[in-house]
């Protein structure tokens, strides 16, 4: 709708089509604004579609070969069992992985289609929320255009694209976890807003238990989710004003006491003992604790040194603007309250070393668990690359605030409206050069993963009819992706275990080299 005003003689006017009016939804900028949220989104979107599809095209490697035949010939109860006594002591692991590997390899092929569309309702719905909390408006198409290059960026800005994304084991054990989180933190503000005191009580009870599976799942985000939660619960006590009862510190503590809960089940299981005896170093002494905040480092460096990770800045600072120049607030929750300025403040500068503190975590236990080349396995780093990237689209979301709430004014001069522009310009320009660095990642991905997939199918019809012709011992050529072993990983076979869970799957004998 146009905007109506009043000239100095009294007569009303309306805006000319072509006049930019710097706010509301009637201007040239608002629809601006959601152009180019609108390229930013189909950028991403399409770059996540296509490694969504890639899903049909994944093959067994690696971990996937003990996985398929564990969960064909022991079932649900038998995997769960051997990874509670001789793997990793990793219950909630072992149970997604029997019923994800329980037909084959369906499961890990549409896994990758649920963690983005999950993922992203997660992220959207989280956005409003927290927009809402903040009584501010809620712009859908930036904020549409942010998740989408969120989720671009922690799939396609690492160094293992594959695992990130593709690799069953790997996104079980590291993206479920996030996904997790962000629905149980939505499924509890859902329950603040109810006035049925059940719902609430049904939430803290869930927190329990979600909150025990998922200290089984992952030790990294048992660390990062935790900082958080403890974090988030002393800054929710009614003392300080951001809430006005005790049920969001009551769901951070109980979430964090099923996090504790898990993480001992898992910690003082017979195979985490086992894991851990294969060790000999120090685990606590001051080298080992010097090499570990080196690869922290090392880790930090790696991320500082994609500059793509740029973009989630800048989608922030389209939020932000797009709030802005929206010109209006939304209606405040009935519970809400005003925090004092030093609550706001700590809450704003919390995010830097929270997670600095749960990588640094992450690292050492990647460390403990992986040896000196640990902190290479970037498929952990999800844990706190979750986080990271939210707090980088909010920092982003609060400059585009500033900034549009400074340039929003009306009667705009020329210098102004130039400016509003030259920023919005600015932040969409950036937003789809970081996006659109990632096609490059992307196909390298498509084209080694959909190449294997033709490659493997020719050789396992092969290995299948001699099996089938009575072969007790075939040849298997490893067929190598996302850095992850194959079959004769090692010389020693009997130290193959991939090669020896390939057999098994196969049932054979033995597999030999080419």
């Amino acid at each position: 709708m146009s905007r109506t005003t009043i000239s100095e003689r009294g007569e009303v006017r309306r805006p000319d089509d072509g006049e930019d009016t710097g706010t509301g939804h009637g201007g040239r900028l608002p629809r601006a604004l959601r152009g180019v949220a609108f390229v930013v989104a189909a950028c991403a979107g399409a770059l996540l579609s296509v490694g969504a599809f890639l899903g049909v095209y994944v093959r067994p490697t690696s971990d996937d070969w003990c996985a398929l035949w564990k969960s064909r010939d022991l079932g649900v109860l038998g995997i769960t069992a051997d990874f509670y006594r001789t793997q990793n002591g990793r219950v909630t692991n072992a149970v997604l992985t029997g019923l994800l590997y329980s037909e084959d390899m369906r499961g890990p092929k549409l896994l990758p289609v649920f963690l983005v569309v999950a993922l992203a309702a997660g992220l959207f719905l989280l956005a409003r929320e927290a927009l809402r909390a903040l009584r501010l408006p809620f712009p859908t198409a930036a904020t549409a255009a942010a998740v989408l290059v969120l989720e671009a960026l922690l799939f396609f800005a690492g160094t293992r694209s594959y695992q990130a994304l593709l690799w069953a084991p790997a996104t079980v054990s590291h993206t479920l976890p996030s996904l997790i989180g962000i629905w149980a933190v939505l499924s509890a503000v859902w329950a603040a807003r109810s006035r049925r005191r059940w719902a609430r009580s049904t939430a803290v009870g869930s927190a329990v238990l979600l909150g025990t599976a998922t200290g089984m799942l992952s030790e990294a985000f048992v660390a990062m989710s935790g900082l958080i939660a403890a974090a988030a619960g002393v800054l929710c006590l009614p003392q300080l004003r951001v809430t006005r009862d005790r049920y969001a510190s009551t769901w951070c503590a109980t979430w964090c006491l099923g996090l504790l809960t898990g993480f001992v089940i898992l910690s003082t299981s017979p195979g985490a003992r086992w894991r851990r005896d294969q060790r000999t170093e120090r685990p606590l002494s001051l080298a080992e604790l010097g090499a570990t905040l080196r690869d922290w480092h090392r880790i930090w460096e790696t991320i500082g040194g994609q500059w793509a990770y740029a973009s989630a800045l800048a989608v922030g600072v389209l939020i932000g603007l797009a709030v802005a120049f929206q010109g209006r607030r939304s209606s405040a929750p009935e519970n809400a309250a005003r925090p004092p300025r030093g609550t706001f403040l700590a809450a704003a500068v919390l995010p830097v070393p929270l997670i600095a503190l749960g990588s640094l975590v992450a690292t050492y236990g990647l460390r403990g668990g992986y040896g000196e080349g640990g902190w290479t396995y970037a498929r952990a780093w999800t844990n706190f690359l979750v986080p990271f990237l939210i707090a980088l689209c909010a920092y982003g979301t609060w400059l585009g605030l500033r900034l549009g709430r400074r340039l929003a004014v009306h009667p705009a001069p020329t210098g102004v409206r130039v400016a509003r522009y030259a920023v919005l310009l600015a932040a969409g320009a950036v937003a789809l050069a970081g996006t659109a660095a990632l096609a490059p990642a992307v196909r390298t991905l498509t084209t080694q993963t959909v190449a294997r997939s033709l490659a493997w199918d020719r050789q396992d019809a092969r290995i299948r009819a001699e099996v089938e012709a009575g072969a007790r011992e075939v040849t298997y050529r490893p067929l190598l992706i996302g850095g992850l072993a194959e079959p004769f990983f090692t010389t020693v076979y009997a130290r193959d275990w991939a090669a020896q869970c390939a057999a098994s799957y196969y049932g054979v004998e033995r597999l030999n080299r080419p």
